[in-house]
């Protein structure tokens, strides 16, 4: 019988304060998710100070309720696994220091997560069956980038954007749409009543490399010129334009790689309209997963699952981790 090793993650990238714990990589015992999305909402977006004061407030009142819901004590926890980049600086700290502390005074190894590395995890809790190699399409607020998924804990990205990440354009069109924050699942709301008959640009590399800013600029530029224009359609255009513009590079990648087994990540991969799109590349013989809609936006679960698989792997970290606000998968 394996060995039963229980994680604690810990996330606080960005607006979101998460405590979990994980059985193995692949079993969520408990994911508490402490959101502070009403407090940002005023604002239009994330104030990173705003953003460290409340994960502050909250981390061990979050984690107390994780214990308690899984059942566990600190004690049967056998290591502690929290995000130290990519994310906002303050809140990624809160995390850091919380962890080393909880490591140092409970003498229990440490093992830093890359908050990307954390959303490809995501799928092992989702499917048990899922194991690399397979290619990751990673779209969040921060990230959108093309992942060849060696093994668990190596990785080489294919394709990145060059400017915006896809989470970034659409809280920009929503923001210009009067639709508030946080955008994402409100453009897609909105789009579904529309029709995608604007055309709008495209932005076309040799490599795998992605460029939202261009097709922002033009959604911005149209609703300027015309405050008219039917928000709905304008909505359902930029939803398709962008959608096909991952499609496009994906096939690539699948064709450049020959690896035909696709996984979503990222708080974007909640899209109801992406997710209907890499569906139908099932037809085409690929075979797509994506994580619970519950697991796509940021949690403490896949940051547990990922530092399982850090740990096993032999990695740790000592109280000279810090966090990095612009880590690199």
């Amino acid at each position: 019988m394996e060995k039963q090793i229980l994680t604690l993650g810990i996330e606080s990238s960005c607006d979101e304060t998460s405590v979990a714990v994980v059985k193995n990589g692949r079993e969520i015992i408990s994911n508490i998710i402490d959101t502070q999305i009403p407090i940002h909402e005023k604002y239009g977006g994330v104030v990173p100070e705003i953003a460290s004061r409340n994960h502050i407030e909250a981390i061990s009142r979050v984690t107390k309720r994780a214990l308690e819901e899984a059942k566990v004590t600190f004690d049967n926890i056998d290591v502690i696994t929290p995000t130290y980049g990519p994310g906002l600086v303050g809140a990624l700290l809160v995390g850091v220091s919380y962890a080393k502390a909880l490591s140092f005074a409970l003498n229990k190894p440490l093992v830093g997560v890359n908050h990307i590395q954390g959303h490809i995890a995501a799928n092992y809790i989702t499917y048990e069956e899922l194991k690399p190699p397979f290619l990751c399409m990673m779209m969040s607020g921060g990230n959108t980038q093309i992942v060849h998924v060696k093994t668990y804990t190596s990785f080489k990205v294919l394709g990145k954007t060059r400017d915006d990440a896809i989470g970034e354009a659409f809280d920009k069109v929503a923001r210009v749409v009067g639709l508030g924050y946080p955008g994402g699942p409100k453009v897609d709301k909105l789009a579904e009543q529309g029709i995608a008959d604007i055309e709008l640009p495209k932005t076309h590399f040799e490599n795998l490399d992605f460029s939202f800013s261009g097709i922002k600029t033009a959604v911005i530029n149209l609703h300027h010129k015309n405050p008219d224009i039917n928000k709905a359609n304008l909505c359902a255009s930029f939803e398709k334009t962008i959608t096909e513009i991952l499609i496009e590079n994906i096939k690539k990648a699948v064709k450049q790689t020959n690896i035909k087994t696709i996984a979503l990540a990222g708080g974007v991969s909640a899209n109801i309209f992406i997710r209907k799109a890499f569906l139908n590349l099932q037809n085409e013989g690929i075979k797509i997963y994506m994580p619970d809609l519950k697991i796509c936006t940021d949690n403490a679960a896949m940051i547990a699952s990922a530092g399982y698989y850090n740990y096993i792997s032999g990695k740790r970290d000592n109280m000279y981790l810090n966090a990095i606000p612009n880590l690199k998968l």
